[in-house]
């Protein structure tokens, strides 16, 4: 029997569904995590008073100091029960990262003990020639350092009947060059802390801090691990390469909101109980559009905590499902005809006073303070639009762009038409120069209505790729298997770099002699003026806004390897080393891994794509071919009148052409990769990949193998069907 219909015939004989007793999430919310309560209880003042300066303040720790963290770490982590620890990462492979260590030791004298030092918190060594590097470490140059990231609390993994210590670290090569994607993020949230408050201070000198936050929505399919283990294709790429649409889709619009089933329900319980221990701070659940398909979203946290909670969180859910004999797919477009999976970024900036920077005041000074911060942020979008178009690009991401589900290439950004309007009256109502009525005016006029916003300001534009959404940006297009770090350094940085510019201009204006107001309005004005085309309100999937994108110049890069050509300009050199977030030689690595990984996901592809076509596809369709022969020619034997047979050679005809195309471009496309394969110039691979291969046959081969599915009989079909993978579990 198949694999297919194997699963089938087990579908409904999974796991049992789990009856756990009712319990209050706060009563085991972050059980597993060393946090200030817990560290209060388990560390000496002087200890406890290091550790929350370097949360804080940004203190360095020293080595003695950090011996005493270590060892109240160790016995917070032996009273639940834990043997093990590991310096727990996230290189530039996009999955997270491990090696454990015992708190097992030998002492010179032979003495067994346990112990956890200081210098084992702070570092430890994997070999960083076997994760990505681009270039910056050869194979022979294997040194590399984790380092402890004091910010994001230590936490306990259960893992079957096992426990271990995790200690979030950044990863680094022995030159000092970053390998991983915390490093950098750090980095950029500390820019835009420095940035924001010396803007903040114009309004507000108590102001001594201002935090990213970040609140991420991560879509996700399920789907039973029996049809998931008969589809080689989602073994081994994430997604489906083949697969007809079924009868049934996502047009009936009865999935999204609509009852969770009992066993996708069970396996949410049990994934979100892990991450409340975990102190992820889940808040809602719910059926997505496309049948099979769910969501998930936490409370805000500071972007750093959110983002290891979110790559926490993949690998929790990828965990707990095997539990329930299913799977999860975090690929942005598993199945096509149906939409894809996002994971939307909102992000904004909390000072240390306890004002959303991003949420209309109901103070003229804190109206301008918002408008100050709205504005700037829209401006940063404005004049790097490439980079975060960059920041979003991957193979995956780009089979879901643009596709009637998600946000299009083109960046731009939607604030609704209130907004919009005030930007209007601000542009159109400054002049040149102000005098005392000016200033009254606007102080009482210009911002009047602002006072009276809610927190739903602005309609949604779901086709909008950057949107402004009452209190906070939503960067939408995100991709669902994306490290949230990405997109949320690019982010910062350019906010960073746009607030120290407006912070420059302002002061030159100040320096003249005009009033402090009056100076930061001129700015914000000519800030709304030039960057006013990166503004649409309308539809982003029409091909009216392609026409106008491209009358305004506004880029419109659909593929990743020309996306990711804005890494290593000129610009985006000067803008990270002003920034010390990325040196030349780190941004040009970080271009070449993206080109690599591009390659060899597309590589992947086209091997699946001609595997199942030979060994799955085209077998099915010969077998069936031969029955249709066989039949017809029994036909003529009897002596049955040609038109008896008639329909049946027409569908004959059919699928032989099919099994001959299909033969013909999986040959056409193998000798295409190896043209590609034979290329040295990395850039030049990556773009002969896209358009030599994956644009020109994989639509082309898929179209052949799927008509195959709707022809040949059912009982032949190796491969679970559309319909059995979104609709049974």
């Amino acid at each position: 029997m198949s694999l297919r219909f194997n699963a089938l015939q087990n579908l409904f004989h999974s796991a049992p569904l789990v009856q756990d007793h009712p319990t209050k999430i706060t009563a085991i919310f972050a059980e597993n995590v060393f946090t200030h309560e817990v560290a209060r209880q388990f560390l000496s003042d002087e200890a406890y008073k290091s550790l929350m300066g370097s949360i804080k303040a940004g203190q360095k720790i020293d080595r003695v100091m950090a011996n005493q963290i270590a060892n109240g770490i160790r016995a917070w982590a032996e009273s639940k029960g834990v043997s093990h620890f590991t310096h727990w990462f996230q290189p530039l492979t996009g999955t997270t990262a491990e090696k454990h260590d015992s708190f097992f030791t030998v002492k010179s004298d032979g003495t067994a003990i346990e112990q956890f030092e200081g210098d084992a918190l702070i570092q430890q060594e994997p070999d960083a020639s076997s994760f990505p590097s681009g270039g910056l470490r050869a194979t022979f140059e294997a040194r590399g350092y984790t380092a402890w990231d004091p910010s994001s609390p230590a936490f306990i993994m259960d893992m079957g009947l096992g426990k271990t210590l995790c200690i979030p670290t950044i990863f680094v090569s022995y030159t000092g060059e970053s390998l991983d994607y915390k490093a950098p993020l750090l980095k950029a949230l500390d820019a835009v802390n420095r940035a924001a408050v010396d803007v903040c201070n114009y309004f507000d000198k108590n102001v001594t801090r201002v935090t990213p936050t970040l609140g991420w929505e991560q879509e996700y399919f399920v789907v039973d691990e029996g049809l998931y283990n008969a589809r080689p294709d989602l073994v081994m790429c994430g997604r489906t390469v083949y697969g007809h649409s079924p009868a049934k889709g996502q047009q009936l619009e009865d999935h999204y909101f609509g009852s969770i089933p009992e066993r996708v329900y069970a396996f949410m319980r049990d994934f979100e109980k892990e991450s409340y221990r975990l102190g992820i701070p889940l808040r809602t659940r719910h059926n997505e559009v496309a049948p099979s398909q769910f969501e998930c979203a936490p409370i805000f946290e500071e972007a750093n905590i959110a983002v290891d909670h979110n790559t926490l969180l993949m690998d929790i859910m990828t965990r707990v499902a095997e539990r329930h004999k299913l799977k999860v797919l975090l690929h942005e477009k598993p199945f096509a005809g149906i939409n894809g999976s996002g994971k939307h970024n909102n992000w904004s900036l909390a000072t240390d006073t306890g004002v959303n920077l991003l949420a209309p005041g109901k103070t003229p000074k804190t109206n301008l303070m918002f408008l100050a911060f709205f504005v700037n942020a829209i401006k940063a979008v404005h004049d790097y639009n490439d980079l975060l178009r960059a920041a979003i690009a991957s193979a995956t991401n780009d089979y879901r762009l643009g596709a009637n589900e998600a946000p299009p290439a083109i960046i731009s950004v939607f604030i609704g038409q209130y907004l919009f309007k005030v930007l209007e009256d601000v542009k159109q109502r400054v002049g040149d120069k102000f005098d005392e009525q000016d200033e009254s005016m606007l102080k009482m006029d210009i911002y009047k209505s602002i006072p009276e916003l809610f927190m739903d300001n602005t309609d949604r534009n779901r086709t909008s790729p950057f949107a402004f959404t009452g209190n906070k940006f939503e960067f939408r297009a995100v991709g669902s298997s994306a490290n949230c770090a990405n997109a949320m350094t690019v982010l910062n940085t350019i906010m960073a770099q746009t607030l120290k510019q407006f912070k420059q201009e302002v002061d030159s204006l100040i320096e003249k002699g005009e009033k402090k107001e009056i100076a930061i309005m001129h700015t914000i004005r000519e800030y709304i003026v030039s960057s006013e085309k990166i503004l649409f309100e309308g539809d982003g999937y029409s091909e009216e806004w392609e026409k106008e994108a491209e009358r305004r110049g506004l880029p419109n890069v659909k593929t990743t390897p020309l996306a990711l050509d804005a890494m290593v300009t000129e610009k985006a050199k000067y803008l990270f080393e002003k920034n010390r977030i990325y040196t030349h030689s780190e941004l040009e690595a970080r271009h070449e891994i993206e080109l690599e990984k591009y390659i060899k996901k597309v590589q992947i592809e086209g091997r699946l794509m001609a595997e199942l076509a030979t060994s799955h596809i085209l077998p099915a369709a010969i077998r069936y071919q031969n029955l249709l022969v066989n039949n017809i020619r029994g036909l003529k034997e009897v002596g049955l009148p040609e038109k008896s047979y008639a329909n049946q050679r027409q569908i004959l005809e059919v699928i032989s052409g099919h099994i001959n195309n299909l033969s013909d471009l999986v040959e056409q496309m193998i000798e295409a990769r190896k043209t590609c394969n034979n290329m040295t110039d990395t850039r030049e691979k990556a773009i002969a990949y896209c358009a030599d291969v994956k644009e020109k046959f994989f639509d082309q081969i898929r179209y052949h193998g799927d008509k195959l599915e709707l022809l040949v009989d059912d009982k032949e079909w190796y491969l679970p069907k559309y319909r059995e993978l979104l609709f049974l579990r």
